[in-house]
């Protein structure tokens, strides 16, 4: 059964908060009527320090209040400081601002709440000037895997879908440079490419062009043969820029930039990363190495190691020819004729490097030669990647395209296609460089 609310009894006077008996009507110090009830404050009531409610203004007894001094006098009391006259500082001791008082109401403490717009109104959007605007940056496109092509590739480099490894960076490389370029490939049976190469070129102290590319294959058997191909392309290359501008001979400067090479691979054998790889059975880092520096009138091959270079004219009824001599097992046998190039060609054997670049390398010794062509061609430089599948220069020379001079980067993919069909068992790289070389004609890439 529902009950009506009663009136809760009072245990003090209202009036002189004397303690009060069960059942009182009047106060028994002050006579309060206790029957009369005041009314609830419309407004929330502010309370006395003490927590007393203030006597209602009928039974309060007056107060005798002095007047007030005059203004200015002696006795006027000193400027009072109201709460909105001094700046305040948050938790961080950052100042906080004053907040304004409203129009038409004296400063001080708000004691009600401002009234809120039901609605919020909102500035127009400013015009945005196109001269000092920033440019937007378009959102990057997923990478899809190269196998499948619907998943995406996480940042491990593996595929979400299918778990595809995707190909690194070092995995397959192109470049052009003016009349010239290069492929590299990881081909079909390593784990990773640990050829380089380095594409470039320059002008002579005359004007005349001159072209420049360096091929390294590192040597699986080292240690980080990666970093040592990469490093000795970059310094080789660094050092024919700098040396063919002032007038130093090409076959001068392709020899000392072979040196200069030697010294960058050397000092990866003292850094603390070739420690950390190094194993048992691993030799320091290393790599072999050849060149081609190819002027108006002269080309110049330098090399180290079993790394090729090949002479293709572009008129075919002029015979092709291999630029170097194999720094390996196999071409010692030929040249002290205990072999035919057949037979040492077959052996086992034969890709054993007896030259190369690194610090446990036996006697540096750098092969230069210099050659006049009489004719328009090609220089193929390469690693035995590409020349396992086309060992002599007539067999290079068929499978080179006859717009080589012209296309050269397409002829370039042209041999990595041919190595990949052949088996891919190593890693791949072709620079192929036009002779003579010739001023770069406006426009051309």
């Amino acid at each position: 059964m529902s009950q009506m609310p009663q009136p809760k009894a009072l245990s003090r006077c209202p009036s002189c908060e004397e303690p009060l008996e069960s059942g009182d009507r009047y106060c028994g110090a002050c006579g309060y009527d206790l029957s009369v009830v005041p009314a609830p404050p419309s407004d929330t009531p502010t309370l006395t320090m003490n927590g007393r409610v203030p006597r209602p203004a009928s039974a309060a007894a007056p107060v005798d209040w002095p007047s007030a001094p005059t203004a200015g006098g002696p006795e006027a009391p000193a400027s009072v400081h109201l709460p909105t006259d001094l700046a305040g500082t948050d938790s961080a001791d950052s100042h906080l601002p004053a907040p304004a008082p409203a129009q038409g109401a004296s400063r001080g403490v708000r004691l009600d709440r401002a009234s809120e717009p039901d609605d919020y109104p909102l500035a127009a959007p400013q015009p945005v000037d196109p001269r000092t605007a920033p440019p937007a940056v378009p959102a990057a496109e997923p990478k899809l895997c190269v196998a499948c092509r619907t998943g995406r590739v996480d940042d491990d480099g593996y595929c979400e879908h299918c778990g595809h490894a995707q190909p690194r960076e070092r995995d397959h490389m192109e470049q052009e440079s003016g009349p010239s370029a290069a492929v590299s490939d990881r081909g079909l049976r390593h784990h990773r490419n640990e050829d380089a190469f380095a594409l470039s070129q320059s002008v002579l102290p005359d004007g005349s062009p001159v072209l420049v590319a360096v091929v390294c294959d590192g040597v699986s058997s080292a240690t980080r043969p990666d970093d040592a191909s990469l490093a000795a392309a970059r310094a080789a290359n660094e050092s024919l820029l700098a040396a063919l501008p002032c007038g130093t001979h090409p076959q001068q400067a392709l020899h000392d930039a072979i040196v200069t090479a030697s010294h960058a691979v050397n000092a990866l054998a003292t850094e603390p990363e070739t420690a950390q790889e190094h194993t048992p059975h691993q030799n320091a880092p290393a790599c072999t190495l050849v060149s081609a520096v190819v002027t108006a009138s002269l080309l110049v091959v330098g090399w180290v190691g079993d790394s090729r270079a090949y002479w293709v004219p572009v008129d075919r009824g002029a015979p092709p020819a291999r630029l170097t001599e194999d720094d390996s097992w196999a071409a010692q046998m030929v040249a002290a004729g205990l072999m035919s190039e057949a037979q040492a060609y077959a052996d086992e054997r034969a890709h054993a490097i007896t030259g190369w670049l690194g610090a446990d390398a036996y006697e540096l010794e750098p092969h230069t030669a210099a050659f006049k062509p009489d004719r328009p061609g090609v220089v193929v430089v390469c690693t035995d990647g590409l020349w396992n599948y086309a060992e002599s220069a007539e067999e290079m020379a068929e499978v080179v395209p006859s717009d080589a001079a012209h296309r050269p980067l397409h002829a370039a993919r042209v041999l990595l296609g041919h190595a990949l069909d052949g088996g891919g068992h190593d890693n791949v790289t072709v620079a192929v460089v036009p002779f003579p070389a010739l001023p770069q004609r406006a426009g051309s890439a």
